[in-house]
């Protein structure tokens, strides 16, 4: 299985009463496959609000996307919690309505060490046939997953990937050992580029909702060799890429593709619409 370089942690498009909108999430989908050229999209990721979405919701998310994609790009399930039953559940719900692959956030709060850290995703791993990425995010979770133990889930048949958000030097260490076919990618876009220099294989974007086709056309620059290229397109980015987390994610992306005509709502509770500075920061970045 290949995720393909570009892969968009998609938004939840809401209505007015902060419910699931259909048909905005069919448009979303629509214009992130072809205009945003997204090979693979993340469903129910953080990005996604995952952590105010019900089971329902993200099943129906699941299902809905699988269809409406209709084999033009691969649909992760991001099925991980810090409950290890509950990730195996989501995980064999969301392999019953097709997804391609599963998105395992390392457990957040209860803080397992790195044994624990190893059977979760093991257990989950081995309840599904289906690929899976890890996702390391220690900002989020107060827990890295290490370097090694990474290497040891890479041995478990269908690990094929790692989110990476711990450090370059990790990335680095991850992708010079990993098996054949294990893939790296960036969970950071900032950082994107200096990982893949460093061995990563793409990106996880949330700037992909606004600028996916210079993301991809940076990555594909620096594979071709023209690393120069690739850099001032990077430098040209980076105000974006800033930008879009100036506001608790994805409290600011959701505001820009309102502002560019993609009504996809406002973002639930505890998160909160940017403030007029904020608002008025975001829209600059849009031009």
């Amino acid at each position: 299985m290949d995720f393909g370089r570009l892969i968009t942690a998609m938004v939840t498009p809401f209505d007015n009463r902060n419910e699931i909108d259909w048909e905005q999430t069919a448009r979303l989908m629509d214009y992130l496959i072809v205009n945003q050229k997204s090979d693979s999209l993340v469903v129910c990721g953080t990005t996604g609000e995952s952590p105010t979405l019900t089971d329902e919701e993200k099943l129906e998310l699941f299902a809905f996307a699988v269809k409406h994609a209709a084999g033009r790009c691969r649909i992760i399930a991001g099925t991980g919690s810090n409950n290890t039953a509950h990730s195996i559940h989501l995980s064999k719900e969301a392999e019953a309505v097709g997804v391609d692959g599963l998105l395992l956030v390392a457990p957040y709060y209860n803080k397992p060490n790195q044994e624990g850290l190893y059977r979760h995703f093991e257990a989950i791993a081995n309840s599904t046939k289906l690929p899976v990425m890890l996702y390391n995010v220690p900002s989020r979770t107060m827990i890295s997953l290490s370097k090694e133990t990474t290497l040891r889930l890479a041995q478990i048949p269908n690990v094929i990937a790692t989110k990476e958000c711990a450090s370059l030097e990790q990335v680095a260490g991850i992708a010079a050992e990993a098996p054949e076919g294990f893939k790296v990618y960036s969970g950071d876009d900032a950082s994107a580029l200096p990982a893949i220099a460093v061995g990563a294989y793409g990106i996880v974007s949330v700037a992909s909702h606004i600028a996916g086709p210079a993301i991809k056309e940076m990555i594909e620059l620096f594979v071709a060799g023209n690393v120069e290229s690739a850099a001032k397109l990077h430098q040209t980015l980076l105000p974006v890429f800033k930008g879009l987390f100036e506001c608790p994610n994805p409290v600011a992306v959701k505001y820009a593709l309102n502002e560019l005509g993609y009504a996809v709502g406002s973002v639930r509770l505890p998160l909160v619409p940017p403030n007029d500075e904020e608002a008025a920061r975001i829209r600059k970045l849009l031009g």
